[in-house]
């Protein structure tokens, strides 16, 4: 089964990428990405799922069964490294976007039983932090973190400059019962600026039964099913991926591969 989700030309409700359970062979994950035109609407239902609405571009008004979000939106794009506008959807609750202008939308679905009620997540809700050092830094927005209410979702979204890595020091969070790991299936959906640019990713377990090296282009996303999972960017190239993790305990918690984790210590250089 392949990791990498080619994006597709838009179907008749602008989706290019469509990512289930199913699909990519696990339990929790679920992962929509949308083109819509100016004028267009699209209708959605979370059956027994949460949902996340990332506002990847563009401007939208987005309705509920129970709440109105009209004329949220303000980045025009992902590179303007603003935080977006989200709104999270419980399940069995019908959603209808209207694109008020040109509109990439990404869907973020996991499992649900809760009863929290349909939010506006803004950006002054979102959390922002720089990790990292040297050749290994990145900015991230935490849209929807494991400090911020959801049954099973968690959302964020991380900036790569060229040439740096990211998700690195190499780290997993694939065991379930643990101390130290929480089960976590993650997508990754990739975007870059110039938009013809690609990244690595290398997806890879402790004994190699799992080891795929993929070179992701624009609007292209990779599953993680298990293992460590770094990006490399390339150069001339700035990436942006947004990042969906869920599984059956809300929280992160992950641990470095061995090899690598020295690149957060001080042996290794700021700069």
């Amino acid at each position: 089964m392949s990791l990498l989700s080619k994006s597709q030309q838009p179907d008749a409700q602008g989706r290019i990428q469509h990512v289930t359970p199913e699909s990519a062979g696990w339990r929790y994950v679920g992962f929509d990405a949308y083109l819509l035109k100016k004028g267009q609407t699209l209708q959605l239902e979370s059956a027994d799922k949460e949902l996340c609405l990332v506002l990847v571009a563009g401007l939208a008004s987005v309705k509920t069964q129970h709440a109105e979000f009209p004329g949220i939106g303000q980045r025009m794009s992902p590179f303007e490294r603003t935080p977006p506008y989200s709104v999270y959807v419980p399940h069995n609750d019908r959603v209808e976007v209207y694109a008020e202008t040109d509109l990439e939308l990404a869907v973020c679905n996991a499992p649900s039983q809760g009863h929290l009620p349909a939010r506006l997540i803004g950006p002054d809700d979102v959390g922002v932090e720089h990790r990292g050092k040297g050749r290994n830094q990145r900015l991230v927005h935490n849209i929807l973190p494991d400090d911020k209410q959801a049954d099973s979702l968690l959302v964020v979204e991380v900036y790569t400059n060229e040439g740096d890595t990211s998700s690195y020091p190499s780290h997993k969070h694939d065991q379930e019962d643990s101390p130290d790991e929480t089960y976590l299936e993650e997508t990754y959906y990739h975007r870059f600026d110039p938009p013809q640019g690609f990244a690595m990713q290398r997806v890879y377990t402790d004994d190699r039964s799992l080891d795929a090296c993929m070179a992701p282009y624009n609007r292209d996303v990779v599953t993680v099913p298990r293992g460590y999972h770094p990006v490399a960017t390339i150069a001339g190239y700035n990436n942006y991926y947004l990042n969906v993790m869920a599984g059956p305990v809300r929280k992160w918690k992950f641990t470095w591969e061995s090899d690598h984790a020295w690149v957060n210590s001080d042996q290794y250089p700021r700069s």
